[in-house]
Parts: C-alpha cells; sequence; structure tokens
C-alpha cells in the first residue's frame, strides 16, 4: 500500500517541504512541494506543523494545503498505477503540470498572421502591409502550383520554384529577393516558437543583383536649377525646390518632405565655425538622424523667408517632378521599365529619362555623385544603408564607373 510522508531537508529558514510517496520496495520517490515553513514549526514526527505554530491562521492554512496534497496525490497515483510510468518526473509534473505550448499554424500563409501579431506592436505600419502583401503572394503561388505550403516545406527547391513563378508574373529579380528574405524571416521566428522548419532554411541565399538605376547628375542638376520662375507653375517650381533639397541632402521621400526649420540647429564645427543641422527621425526605420544641411539647402530656403518650400503630398510631388525634369530638356534615351495603360502590362525599353524620374531619384543622386568624393561610411550614413554590399547596389554608377573613381586614388 503506497504511503505519502511530508518532511523537510533543511534546518535553514524558510525550508522546503517536500513529498515522498513510497510503494513497497518497487516505489520511492521525492520531490519538492511549492510550500515552505521555518524549521521551529515543524514536527518532523506528525509531518505537520507544531501544534503551537497552527495558531497563526497562516500556517492552519497551509496545514490544509498539505493534507489536501496528499489526499490528491494518492488518488493521482491510484489512477496511474498501471497506466502511466511513475517516477521522479511524474511527481513533479503532478506538483507542477507542465504547461501545454501554443501550438502555431504551420502552413506558411497562416502564420504570416501569426508572426504579424507578434511584431505589429513593435514595427512600422508599412512593414504589416509588406508582410500582407507577401501573403497575398504566397496564395497565389499556392493557387499556382495547387499545392499548400508547410513551414517545413521552405528549402532550396522551394527558393528556385518561387523565382521562377515570380520571374513569369512580371516581379523585379531584386524584389523577388526581398520577399525570399521576409519569407525566411516568418520561417526563422515561427522556429523559435517550436515550428518545424526545413534544415536548407538557413542555407538558402537570396542575393541582390545590380540594376541600371536611375540618377541625374551633376548636369542634369544643374539645368534643373537654371530654370527660371517664369517657366514654371506655383506648383512646379515648389515641386522643383524639394527636388534640389532631395538631391542635396540624401533622404528618403517620407522624411525630407516633412522638413521643418524646427529642427534645424547650428553647431561650431572644429574650425569654430557655425554649421547647420537638422535632426528627425527617419519613418521607415525609427532612427534618429542628424545630418548636415548643404549650402544648397540653405539657398532656396531663403527663398521661403527661412522656411522649406511649402508642403506638397508623395503622390504629387512624383507627378510635378516628371514635368520639371521635361522643363529642363532630361530627355537622355534612357532603358527602364514603365506600366503601358493600353497593353495593360509593365513595358521594358529606351525611355526620355524625365519619364522615368520619381520621388526616389534625388536620394540616388546624392548617393551616386558623391561617390568617391565622400568617404563610403559617411554616405552610408546619410542614406541608411547598413552594407557596402547594398550601398554599391544602389548607386547608379557602373562597375566601369566606379574603377575610373578608384584611378583617383593610384
Amino acid at each position: 500500500m503506497a504511503s505519502i510522508y511530508l518532511l523537510l531537508q533543511s534546518k535553514k529558514s524558510p525550508a522546503v517541504i517536500y513529498i515522498r510517496l513510497r510503494d513497497g520496495r518497487t516505489l520511492d520517490i521525492k520531490a519538492k512541494t511549492n510550500y515552505h515553513i521555518d524549521p521551529i514549526n515543524w514536527d518532523d514526527a506528525e509531518q505537520r506543523p507544531t501544534k503551537k505554530a497552527l495558531k497563526d491562521i497562516d500556517i492552519a492554512n497551509l496545514d490544509t494545503d498539505l493534507s489536501t496534497l496528499k489526499n490528491d496525490l494518492l488518488k493521482e497515483y491510484n489512477r496511474s498505477k498501471g497506466n502511466k510510468v511513475i517516477d521522479a518526473q511524474w511527481l513533479k509534473d503532478f506538483i507542477n503540470p507542465p504547461q501545454e505550448q501554443e501550438k502555431h499554424p504551420d502552413k506558411l500563409v497562416d502564420y504570416i498572421d501569426t508572426f504579424i501579431e507578434f511584431k505589429k506592436a513593435d514595427v512600422k505600419s508599412s512593414t504589416i502591409t509588406k508582410c500582407n502583401v507577401i501573403k497575398h503572394l504566397l496564395m497565389r503561388y499556392q493557387e499556382h502550383t495547387k499545392s499548400v505550403l508547410y513551414i517545413r516545406d521552405i528549402d532550396a527547391k522551394f527558393k528556385m520554384d518561387f523565382e521562377k513563378y515570380c520571374i513569369s508574373v512580371g516581379y523585379a529579380p531584386n524584389t523577388t529577393a526581398r520577399n525570399i528574405r521576409f519569407i525566411k524571416t516568418f520561417c526563422r521566428h515561427a522556429k523559435a516558437n517550436g515550428v518545424e522548419t526545413h534544415y536548407q532554411l538557413d542555407s538558402i541565399k537570396a542575393k541582390y543583383h545590380k540594376v541600371e538605376n536611375i540618377y541625374l547628375d551633376e548636369k542634369e542638376i544643374a539645368e534643373i536649377e537654371k530654370l527660371k520662375s517664369k517657366d514654371l507653375t506655383d506648383g512646379l517650381e515648389n515641386a522643383r525646390d524639394w527636388l534640389l533639397i532631395s538631391c542635396y541632402c540624401g533622404q528618403r521621400v517620407s522624411d525630407f518632405l516633412r522638413f521643418d526649420k524646427s529642427m534645424i540647429r547650428y553647431e561650431k564645427n572644429k574650425a569654430g565655425e557655425l554649421k547647420p543641422l537638422i535632426e528627425f527621425t527617419q519613418v521607415k526605420t525609427d532612427k534618429i538622424m542628424t545630418i548636415p544641411l548643404h549650402s544648397k539647402i540653405i539657398e532656396i530656403m531663403k527663398k521661403y523667408d527661412g522656411n522649406f518650400p511649402r508642403k506638397i503630398s508623395d503622390q504629387r510631388y512624383n507627378e510635378h517632378i516628371k514635368k520639371v525634369c521635361e522643363k529642363a530638356k532630361i530627355n537622355t534615351p534612357t532603358h527602364g521599365t514603365l506600366f503601358d495603360h493600353d497593353k495593360k502590362e509593365k513595358v521594358t525599353k529606351d525611355y526620355p529619362k524625365h519619364l522615368l524620374v520619381s520621388s526616389h531619384i534625388g536620394r540616388r543622386s546624392f548617393a551616386t555623385n558623391n561617390y568617391g568624393k565622400i568617404p563610403t561610411s559617411f554616405l552610408m550614413y546619410i542614406t541608411g544603408h547598413t552594407t557596402e554590399a547594398m550601398f554599391l547596389t544602389y548607386i547608379g554608377k557602373s562597375n566601369k564607373d566606379i574603377a575610373m573613381e578608384l584611378t583617383n586614388y593610384f
């Protein structure tokens, strides 16, 4: 017949109360309970608090809890005997039942919702939007392949098949590479939450390719600066000035269109000269930035009594700067991709350059025109690139252009 004992193994206060279960010569197991007591209040012979200590209401409640624990353990032992392995771990699990881990989805598309739920408080809304865009892309891929993607299926073969599909439906190689990196992030997050992943997951590589990036060279920027106010509408002149500011500050459109003179402060450099700096928080990265203001930007601000140009929406800015560049006769035939509304698809060919101008061009022009003039580490700080490899794929110079820049150092 099973016997249950309560005992202390320490004379230091507070001492853990242990429980011991014996059944003949075949079973003798022991484990810590979740209860403690001062040894001077414990009766070893009676295996319970002393009669004197029981006058304390807390100790009296402890005595009741210990009695209940013994009774419950005996009932559980009688139920489990012959049906389960009765050992020390069984006793520990009885005292502290293991918490069932939350079961997470093992289907990739379903897990993206879980990932978003985990991350929604820590990332920008644009990242959540990107996650949902990839989710719907994967849903279309599943329809195309007539399959269901499990997280454990994300391997080298999936990567190749997914790349082929994305190319067939018109995705650019670098967009596909970025999507694959997102998918790896989903899978690694799932792995950390106990979901099975493929052993090839970490070896999947999605490389970015250098593409022909459109930028404005210094001569073209000079032509934009030369445009007379009388040749531009008020809206186009305002957009022209923002475009020039972007070419001289290297920031994303989501940041520079928010610039305000209240963000500017003056600091002395090593020569003791006061220099204007602008401090702001990047929308995309939430990173606090402090960068110097180019003298050209200060000149533009003088037109507006020390303020930046009038605020303008991203969409209107994007539309206006194409017209500004057309006015500046930036028409060099340039290879690029535009959506053909008649064919209802993207068409890659040579276009007049002003048609390919977009809100991103100022940042790229800044990085490209200053490459080789300003140390790359400084340029990367301003543009926000974390690796030089990514920076070099971003700028609009060819390998030959970069090689010619290097000749200045030989």
